[in-house]
């Protein structure tokens, strides 16, 4: 996203916004001889220690910290999980940088957090950090538990317990947000087989999300990445797709047939869809193309992929929209089995059994047709936060 349409994004949000729930603890680092600033926000504790990924941008600030931070508050709480919410930023752009010198920035991050990791945060993977960042980071921290999100054969071996990194990379995120698209065209009895879905983002998410669908019956029929969108009426096929995408790095060289078409990136927000799922970057529906949005129902796979005052638009417009918190916590809900020494089969299954009744609950609340799902999920998720207490505060 350019500069000009960040702005129009972001709105008029200049500094953190402070309430009943936080943001308790907001962190600022700075390291002169690898010359990067970073901030980790402690949103809220009642529910435990502070749970969220690690940013690695050279866009993120405090500001979209600390958003993303409540998010995860709103998350875990919704998720029924023992923590609080977090998240973390590392204020620079990692493409093009040597191996070595991000894994000197990670690091070096790791050891700066230790007053309050894992104590008060532990960590994990978010855009541009992945297991192997996360490895990294547990190494430089000296600490298993400071993050989650590590490598499947990163083991901990203590007092006769094993236990083994659940990487996102296995798809648990993409699962859920491919659980919660299910649910919200059963909520408006739409079939799932032939439903037409559009994914803007084709990382992690993205990915996975595209993958379960398809094996379900749905028809994806537009992805985008970087490169721009590939659009097939038709369905573009996941394993097709993958090739294309390892080959060239871009969904741009997926077969060309008589039926597909090569778009713009940003054109895929506004194309005629069932299923929206904006699995990218933050803010990427805004002021400048939130009028012009055809989907029937919005899964938001990415965090903040839009700012409240857009999703009301929408909603005036009869578009149903799953929020990010309670979409997309298959991850962080993976990090919990992973934290408890999880596999990965009772890990997905954990996935299923959180998602698929918590979108049920939020839907419910706001009956079929009416309300804002986001303000029925927020209430529901600021009951437990408030009444909940961290076991290691007294």
């Amino acid at each position: 996203m350019d500069e000009t349409k960040k702005s129009a994004a972001q709105g008029t949000q200049t500094e953190i916004i402070y309430d009943e729930l936080g943001p308790e603890y907001v962190i600022e680092v700075y390291d002169p001889k690898l010359n990067f600033r970073g901030v980790a926000v402690l949103d809220n504790l009642n529910l435990g220690i502070a749970k969220g990924g690690i940013r690695m941008t050279g866009t993120v600030n405090p500001i979209e910290v600390s958003r993303l931070a409540r998010a995860m508050s709103y998350k875990n709480a919704m998720a029924g999980l023992p923590f609080g919410g977090g998240k973390s930023g590392i204020m620079v752009d990692p493409k093009g940088m040597s191996l070595n010198k991000k894994k000197a920035i990670i690091e070096s991050f790791a050891k700066m957090l230790r007053p309050f990791v894992p104590k008060y945060y532990i960590a994990g993977p978010d855009i541009n950090t992945t297991e192997r960042e996360m490895m990294w980071f547990a190494d430089a921290h000296g600490d298993w538990e400071s993050c989650t999100g590590k490598p499947a054969n990163y083991v901990s071996r203590k007092n006769g317990k094993t236990r083994r990194g659940l990487p996102h990379e296995l798809g648990s995120t993409g699962f859920g947000v491919a659980l919660s698209a299910k649910v919200a065209l059963e909520h408006l009895e739409m079939k799932l087989k032939g439903a037409e879905v559009t994914i803007a983002g084709y990382g992690n998410v993205g990915v996975f999300a595209h993958k379960f669908l398809e094996e379900w019956g749905a028809l994806v029929v537009a992805v985008s990445d970087s490169s721009g969108t590939i659009y097939d009426r038709s369905g573009l096929n996941y394993a097709k797709l993958m090739k294309a995408k390892a080959k060239t790095g871009s969904v741009l060289s997926y077969p060309v047939s008589t039926t597909s078409k090569k778009l713009t990136r940003d054109i895929i927000y506004e194309l005629s869809t069932d299923v929206l799922i904006p699995a990218a970057g933050p803010d990427v529906i805004n002021a400048t193309n939130v009028d012009r949005v055809k989907a029937k129902i919005i899964v938001e796979g990415a965090n903040i992929p839009m700012r409240e005052e857009f999703e009301k638009i929408l909603h005036r417009k009869n578009v149903l929209i799953i929020p990010d918190f309670v979409a997309n916590a298959g991850g962080v809900i993976s990090s919990y089995a992973e934290y408890m020494g999880y596999d990965s089969v009772k890990m997905f299954k954990l996935v299923e059994g959180k998602i698929v009744p918590n979108v049920k609950e939020m839907l419910l609340s706001v009956g079929k047709g009416s309300g804002m799902p986001r303000d029925a999920a927020i209430r529901i998720a600021k009951r437990r936060i408030l009444a909940g207490k961290a076991p290691f505060r007294k």
